[in-house]
């Protein structure tokens, strides 16, 4: 078992996860106030599908670049799978974060980071 690669992960996954819940959090604010000053039925639509599209995104590249930043190499499994499950998770608790004062209820992310913890073991080793 290579624990560090797992603790290195855990540190990625968690500033991603934070990233990615800051970012749609402060996003869907913005979507909600530009729905509330506009006067039809789309106002805030762009800023919300942004929003959304920007943190898909923006998941699998903090996951990249904080195993890359740690000297980890051979991440493909993490990033696509963490990077799928984060679309699944966000987008299954959006009503959640899309109110005022909401998030994504914690032991859903806390599990997020675990399951992404767990993946962030394969692939391969150490680059020299």
């Amino acid at each position: 078992m290579r624990y560090a690669r797992h603790a290195k992960g855990a540190l990625a996954v968690t500033a991603a996860t934070a990233a990615s819940h800051t970012l749609m959090s402060s996003g869907y604010t913005w979507a909600r106030g530009s729905a509330a000053a506009g006067d039809t039925v789309f106002s805030g639509a762009f800023e919300f599908l942004v929003t959304t599209a920007v943190s898909w995104a923006l998941m699998p590249l903090v996951l990249w670049a904080g195993m890359r930043v740690m000297g980890e190499v051979g991440n493909t499994v993490l990033l696509v799978t963490g990077g799928l499950f984060w679309v699944g998770v966000s987008g299954y608790f959006i009503d959640d974060i899309d109110r005022t004062g909401g998030q994504i209820p914690i032991l859903a992310l806390a599990a997020y980071v675990l399951l992404c913890t767990g993946l962030a073991g394969t692939g391969s080793s150490h680059r020299s």
